[in-house]
């Protein structure tokens, strides 16, 4: 099958179960910035899963990655931020159609960290003022505390795949691009 086709229903659910246990495992790995909430190096894993794959991978592995974390972290299971990562990984998931697939050519430059950055941002920013806003409606949480956390998530987020992300995104497109190299010996 080649690059350029869909994935096959098979990949698609093995993608998405590696993406979400590393995600949602990963997600266990932070440091505590405020109630309920990390600076989470996993939103790189995210990003990556998600900027290779598409939109439908990276929400299954948002979605199911968060309560996977939720479920061990002991803060207890927040549907409403699972659909937040959910989203985020969509968004970003539209990486690989805005950038014409760089990455599969074994090209990841500046401008390509620059639209990963924009989009992480917007995607995290709208993502978990949803999560936010279903909170302060559903379940009585303050506003002002909702708010909080979703604006240090979607900018800890962001720095976390500015760095982590971006340097995963480059070793990726190094690694596609070595691929592009090889030939075939028929010559033994």
């Amino acid at each position: 099958m080649s690059e350029s086709k869909a994935m096959t229903g098979v990949k698609l659910v093995v993608v998405t179960a590696i993406g979400a246990a590393l995600y949602g495992f990963g997600g266990l790995i932070g440091i505590p910035v405020f109630a309920n909430t990390t600076l989470k190096p996993a939103m790189a894993i995210l990003a990556l899963f998600a900027g290779i794959y598409g939109p439908v991978v990276g929400f299954i592995s948002g979605f199911l990655g968060h309560l996977l974390t939720d479920a061990f972290s002991g803060w207890g299971v927040w549907v409403s931020w699972a659909f937040g990562s959910g989203l985020v990984g969509a968004m970003i998931g539209t990486f690989p159609y805005i950038t014409k697939k760089r990455i599969q050519k074994g090209e990841f430059g500046g401008k390509d960290v620059g639209i990963l950055v924009v989009l992480s941002f917007v995607a995290n920013f709208i993502g978990y003022l949803i999560s936010a806003i279903i909170d302060y409606f559903a379940y009585g949480e303050p506003f002002d505390k909702v708010i909080t956390q979703q604006l240090i998530t979607a900018v800890s987020n962001t720095v976390m795949i500015a760095i982590i992300g971006s340097a995963l995104m480059y070793l990726v497109a190094k690694n596609y691009k070595g691929k592009q190299n090889l030939t075939l010996d028929e010559s033994k």
